[in-house]
C-alpha cells in the first residue's frame, strides 16, 4: 500500500486472473454525491488508459482521500502514475 495526497493504493497480485482489475472507494468525507461520482469516475478513466501497461492478475483498490473531490484531473492522474512506480503495477517498456 502507498498513499499520497489524494489517493491510497493497495495492489494485490492474482495468478489465475487474466487481466487487471480495479475497486474504488470514496467515503463521505470526500464529499458529496456529485464528487464522489466524479472521483470514481476519474479514477475509471485513469485505470482505463493504463489498463494494458498494468500487470496481469492485478487486483488495485484505490481509496478516495478528503480532498480528492478538488483536486484536478491531472493531479490526480500525475499521483496515480507515481504511485503506481512506486507500487511497480506497470510493466517494464
Amino acid at each position: 500500500m502507498v498513499q499520497g495526497r489524494w489517493l491510497r493504493v493497495t495492489a494485490l497480485f492474482r495468478a489465475e486472473e487474466p487481466a487487471p482489475r480495479l475497486g474504488v472507494v470514496t467515503s463521505r468525507r470526500v464529499g458529496g454525491a456529485v464528487q464522489r461520482n466524479r472521483v470514481r469516475r476519474r479514477v475509471r478513466e485513469m485505470f482505463r488508459a493504463r489498463r494494458g501497461e498494468l500487470i496481469p492478475g492485478l487486483w488495485l483498490v484505490v481509496v478516495a482521500k478528503p480532498g480528492a473531490a478538488e483536486a484536478t484531473f491531472a493531479e490526480l492522474r500525475d499521483e496515480w502514475l507515481r504511485l503506481g512506480g512506486r507500487l511497480s503495477i506497470f510493466r517494464d517498456p
